[in-house]
């Protein structure tokens, strides 16, 4: 038999691990990129806050599938913010003008990220066209994601890394 007990159970579970998850990712790009990871968990808590939101807005229910769409959401921001910080390093060494530098390192990322995200948006509309139930929680949850993924990155964690940048242009090693 099967109660609502184990139901809850499993999302209980869920909700732990995306805590741990987050506080593990949280941890290890702070470790790696010291005040850029800084930004970037900046940029991971308010793409959160704007997930539930817009999930809110629409009053989906929080299952173990979207729960599990979530952790990929995360997954996918740290993902996009890797990228560009990567890409920002290698622009250092070739360019003397850190300004220059970022934005080249934002701008020559663009496409691999989204690339990504396009691609795991048409999964996840597939997904939500051609499932049931739990599949559509999920693709939804996911969609949604990706959209406050590529906000947080673009928009708030771009502003924040300008306003350092600006900032501190003539320090010699920025990341």
């Amino acid at each position: 038999t099967v109660g609502p007990d184990l139901g809850q159970d499993s999302i209980n579970a869920g909700i732990m691990a995306l805590i741990i998850g987050f506080i593990l990712v949280i941890t290890f790009i702070f470790v790696k990129y010291r005040i850029f990871g800084l930004i970037t968990n900046i940029a991971l808590i308010l793409n959160l806050f704007l997930l539930i939101g817009i999930l809110t807005i629409f009053e989906a229910t929080l299952t173990l599938p979207g729960i599990a769409g979530i952790i990929l959401t995360v997954g996918m921001a740290v993902d996009a913010n890797v990228l560009i910080f990567e890409r920002i390093k290698e622009e250092l060494k070739d360019e003397k003008n850190n300004l220059i530098a970022f934005d080249s390192g934002y701008t020559k990322s663009r496409t691999a990220i989204l690339d990504a995200n396009i691609t795991t948006l048409l999964a996840a509309m597939i997904l939500f066209f051609m499932g049931s139930g739990p599949i559509k929680g999920f693709s939804l949850t996911l969609g949604v994601g990706i959209f406050t993924t590529l906000f947080s990155v673009y928009f708030i964690a771009r502003l924040l890394t300008v306003i350092y940048i600006s900032k501190n242009k003539d320090k010699e090693r920025l990341i």
